[in-house]
């Protein structure tokens, strides 16, 4: 049988934004037989900039920045190109607007810019240790798929890093290291992917989309620099925070910092919830050099730092004094105990450093199926009555209580339950799991 393959090629936009922090905001260029020039600012208001925004396919349209905001300013021997554009705000392209196309009168002082919502990558990274690590997965018309690693180099890592506003592209990790595997059921969308490593989205590089030779065993995986830290402390997820710009680390002001802020910080580190936000209290944990951050504001759902608002990156009035120490609770972390295998026993999950178990209220096959899926024992078991009380009751503290997954969740953590100690509970009603890699004789 024949096997045909499509090479997919999308037009590119022939407008950009450049020198802002992620691809939908920036001076504004404009491409001119494959040639970029920049749109002087006399009329440009936020009609035009919804234009832009639709066109690069990011969210609605939230400034109209003045272009010198992002420097370096463009070269003087970049050419303007238009000026006095005036869209009505419902064109799909920019050149679809009335302009002028003989500059005369403008310097790159006068540089457009643009601020647009940054619309939700395409592209995720799962079961690493945080968001930039992991199991590349895409996303298409609301289904998340795996890429084949067939052709798949640092180079196309670049531009998932690029894509998810993670650092540098590290490596490009052994196909399986991410447990458990995708499931049996969950597609593969891609496969042979070809970028040239400056692409800002993985759907912008050449690649093969009716994959018919690869397995799970052969999913790519992507590892890129965390550009956010946490220094000084007793352990990665508690102490001074710093952040990368630059190639270069440096602290982040106290000023504006809240709770709200902490939350994405150990959010993006893979830590638990944030539990303390304080200044450095002491020298010894004082930072030294470059404070890159002041006046971060965050409203607590930013999967990253640098999607928040913030001052200019090095430009404050504030001292080494006034660094942000942030503790998060550690990583999530359950386990089965007393069971002839690791997947199966009595449920017990770490909380605060101290491991307890789980009340049965509620507890049924959907919570069972995210217990197994998270420890990479495939799929919970039937297990009669008595099978299940051979099990000691635990002893010591019952986290959690009345959990309600819907059995999509990748953690236990994000299912909704009683806050931690809060239950109504004995040990007679600890949860005992049975996992299909770990069935007991019974």
């Amino acid at each position: 049988m024949a096997l045909f393959f499509f090479l997919i090629f999308e037009s590119p936009p022939k407008v950009r934004l450049v020198r802002g922090p992620h691809r939908c905001e920036g001076r504004v260029e404009v491409e001119r037989n494959g040639e970029w020039g920049t749109v002087c600012d006399d009329g440009w208001n936020l009609k035009d900039v919804e234009v832009v925004c639709r066109e690069l396919g990011c969210g609605a349209a939230k400034g109209t920045p003045s272009g010198n905001l992002y420097k370096p300013l463009a070269d003087e021997k970049q050419k303007i190109f238009i000026q006095d554009v005036n869209c009505n705000g419902t064109e799909d392209e920019l050149i679809e607007c009335d302009r002028v196309e003989d500059v005369f009168d403008c310097s790159h002082s006068e540089d457009a810019g643009a601020i647009c919502e940054k619309s939700p990558p395409k592209v995720r990274l799962v079961r690493g240790p945080h968001r930039c690590e992991g199991r590349v997965e895409v996303e298409r018309n609301g289904e998340w798929g795996t890429v084949c690693d067939n052709g798949w180099n640092m180079k196309d890592v670049e531009v998932v890093c690029r894509e998810l506003g993670c650092g540098a592209a590290k490596g490009t990790p052994s196909r399986n290291l991410y447990k458990p595997l995708a499931d049996e059921k969950q597609k593969i969308f891609i496969q042979d992917v070809n970028c040239n490593g400056t692409e800002d989205e993985l759907i912008e590089c050449d690649r093969v989309e009716d994959v018919f030779d690869c397995s799970h065993s052969e999913d790519a995986g992507a590892i890129c620099e965390r550009t956010v830290r946490l220094v000084d402390g007793p352990g990665r997820c508690k102490g001074r925070l710093e952040v990368k710009h630059q190639k270069q680390w440096g602290t982040v002001c106290k000023a504006g910092w809240n709770l709200s802020a902490a939350k994405v910080v150990c959010r993006q580190l893979g830590c638990g919830k944030a539990t303390l936000i304080k200044r450095c209290c002491n020298k010894d944990t004082q930072g030294q050099g470059l404070i890159w951050l002041s006046n971060v504001s965050c409203s607590g759902q930013e999967e990253d730092l640098q999607h928040c608002l913030s001052g200019l990156e090095g430009y404050n009035n504030c001292t080494h004094d006034e660094d942000t120490w942030v503790e998060c609770e550690d990583p999530f972390k359950l386990r089965l105990v007393n069971g002839d295998t690791s997947c199966s026993g009595r449920l017990e999950v770490l909380h605060k450093g101290i491991w307890g178990s789980v009340c049965d209220d509620g507890w049924a096959k959907k919570e069972e199926q995210v217990v197994c899926q998270q420890l990479g024992c495939g799929k919970p078991i039937f297990v009669p009555a008595k099978a299940r009380k051979k099990f000691v009751p635990g002893d010591g503290h019952i986290w959690l209580d009345d959990v309600h997954c819907k059995g999509e969740e990748q953690s236990l953590e994000q299912c909704q339950h009683r806050s931690w100690g809060y239950h109504d509970c004995n040990h007679k009603e600890d949860v005992v799991v049975f996992c299909l890699e770990g069935q007991p004789d019974i």
